[in-house]
């Protein structure tokens, strides 16, 4: 355990702590005594007569362990330095007592305190010298560590650095993957994507920031090279080089076909075993490494190599079986492209049936093995022979079919043709007839027909319009006006009438003449005055009474209503 800097691990006593001084050597400041001369014996003074002190003994120096201190390469090594001897401190030198006297001996006296040692002076550090010795001791201490956690922050600039930021729960961390360590990760990193990293804790001196600088990424989950392949097809899978629909359909029977494999392996021995025991077909080996590092660009370049050879019509990628590592070669990308960009089809037949690589997911056809490849490129000759038959049947039911289909549209166009015919024979006799009418009509005794008849009508139409003709018309006009004149005449006197006897019915009902058929009479005062009240006149006045038919004169004798008087 690192004590803290300005102190050491031994207790001395205090000459000896001036003698001392610190050298930095990472987590542990060390004491280290200073060579000097040892102090000469001082003479104790003399007691006074009594038993003699005992003398203090000296102090010794306590020596601080060594500890071993973890330092990073990059950083300086101090010289060691050997610890010098304590010098030892000659305890002072026995003075004889007098002769004891007969009074009693005073106090022995107290032993003089020693001086204390002067503080040692506080360390300064430049920010450089602090942010460097901090992260010595990071490094000391996190040098080789192991670290899980999520990506997020994943920079990857043009330069092949990588830049992320490792967190969970509680904490994150900025880390840094320079380019050359960068290149070895064999997976593709996502923000997301759960790592466990390797590398050593540092401070990043221009901002003073704490990070990690990593030189090795593995995935938390899968294992790499499980996780880089799943990325690999889902890359793949998303530029539609997995799509069904841009496989292309393999020759019937390809007269050439170029193998593309180890040329010492079993596989090539069994697919020309199996393909020429079904049919006659050449053969074109192009030779690769099926297996190593080298394999894939060596797989590239033989697929390159035998398509470029005059009538190769389609291409078997074969291997045999091996364990996943084995096969790792056909899960390599540029493989995978150079199949996709193949100009003819291409058969994968990689490993067995429980085998599935990238090539065969990118093949036009997947063979689950060499043999099967073969099958699929030659055909059988009985299944040619029975493939013979039934095209040869379908052949003539085409014929039939077709000769059938032919003989309907001959009879078809046969009725149109007819059709055709009849009615342009019955547009020309139309016409010919429209011509002979127009002929006819234009014969000189037609012209003279028609001009009679035209003479005719001009003479009716001056006879029409003659004076004789002129009065009869004006005098059937006049008869006719005349007709209609007294024909609104009576009609208006009767509707006149019928009006006037409605106005002399509607005047009679009104009229007082009316009320005096009913036995009413009008009576008239003297001065002529119609009559309305009683009080109008006295006894003795002269009053005209008007009856329906004639009048009375009477004279009043009695007046009721009015005045009563007698």
């Amino acid at each position: 355990m690192s004590t803290p800097r300005g102190r050491t691990r031994g207790r001395a006593g205090p000459e000896e702590e001036a003698q001392l001084s610190l050298i930095d050597l990472g987590p542990v400041a060390v004491a280290v005594p200073v060579a000097t001369p040892a102090p000469a014996a001082v003479p104790a003074p003399v007691p006074a007569p009594g038993p003699a002190p005992v003398p203090e003994p000296a102090p010794a120096l306590v020596q601080a362990a060594a500890v071993p201190v973890p330092e990073p390469a990059s950083a300086l090594v101090p010289a060691a330095v050997a610890p010098a001897p304590a010098a030892a401190v000659p305890a002072p030198a026995a003075v004889p007592a007098p002769p004891p006297r007969r009074a009693a001996p005073p106090p022995a006296a107290a032993p003089r305190p020693p001086r204390p040692a002067a503080p040692p002076e506080p360390t300064t550090y430049t920010v450089s010298e602090l942010v460097r010795s901090c992260a010595r001791l990071l490094e000391g201490q996190y040098g080789d560590v192991w670290v899980e956690g999520e990506i997020s922050n994943l920079s990857q600039p043009g330069s092949g650095h990588v830049y992320l930021t490792l967190k969970d729960a509680g904490a994150q961390v900025q880390c840094a993957c320079f380019r050359r360590e960068a290149r070895l990760i064999r997976f593709r990193l996502e923000n997301g994507l759960k790592v466990r990293c390797h590398g050593r804790a540092t401070i990043y001196d221009q901002q003073g920031k704490f990070q990690l600088c990593l030189d090795r990424v593995e995935p938390a989950g899968l294992g790499a090279a499980a996780l880089a392949l799943e990325q690999l097809k889902r890359r793949l899978a998303a530029e539609g080089l997995f799509d069904p629909a841009r496989k292309r359909p393999l020759p019937f029977w390809p007269r050439v076909v170029g193998v593309v494999t180890s040329p010492t392996g079993a596989a090539i021995r069994d697919l020309i075993r199996v393909a020429h025991r079904r049919g006659a077909t050449r053969f074109v080996i192009a030779p690769a490494q099926v297996q190593g590092e080298a394999a894939p660009a060596q797989l590239c370049a033989a697929l390159k190599r035998v398509v470029r050879v005059p009538g190769v019509e389609v291409v078997i990628l074969a291997r045999g079986g091996g364990a996943s590592e084995d096969l790792a070669a056909f899960n390599d990308e540029t493989l995978a492209r150079a199949i996709a960009a193949c100009p003819v089809p291409v058969i994968s037949a990689v490993g067995h049936e429980i085998d599935v690589t990238i090539a065969d997911l990118v093949a036009d056809l997947r063979a689950a093995t060499p043999s099967q490849a073969g099958e699929h490129v030659v055909p059988v000759q009985a299944d040619l022979a029975a493939r013979h038959d039934r095209a040869t049947e379908r052949l003539a039911r085409t014929a039939r079919r077709t000769l059938t289909q032919r003989r309907t549209d001959a009879e078809r166009l046969w009725e149109r043709l007819t059709a055709a015919a009849r009615d342009g024979l019955t547009a020309r006799r139309l016409r010919l007839q429209a011509l002979e009418r127009r002929l006819a009509a234009a014969h000189p005794a037609a012209r003279l027909a028609r001009d009679r008849a035209a003479l005719t009508g001009l003479e009716r139409r001056l006879l029409a319009a003659g004076p004789a003709a002129r009065l009869g018309r004006g005098r059937a006009a006049r008869q006719a006006l005349t007709a209609r004149l007294r024909a609104a005449v009576l009609k208006l006197l009767e509707r006149r009438r019928r009006g006037l006897g409605q106005v002399a019915s509607a005047l009679g009902a009104l009229s007082p003449l009316q009320v005096l058929e009913r036995g009413y009479s009008v009576t008239r005062g003297p001065g002529g005055a119609v009559l309305t009240d009683a009080a109008a006149v006295v006894p003795g006045d002269a009053v005209r009474v008007r009856l329906a038919r004639g009048e009375l004169d009477c004279r009043v004798e009695r007046v009721r209503g009015g005045h009563d008087t007698e």
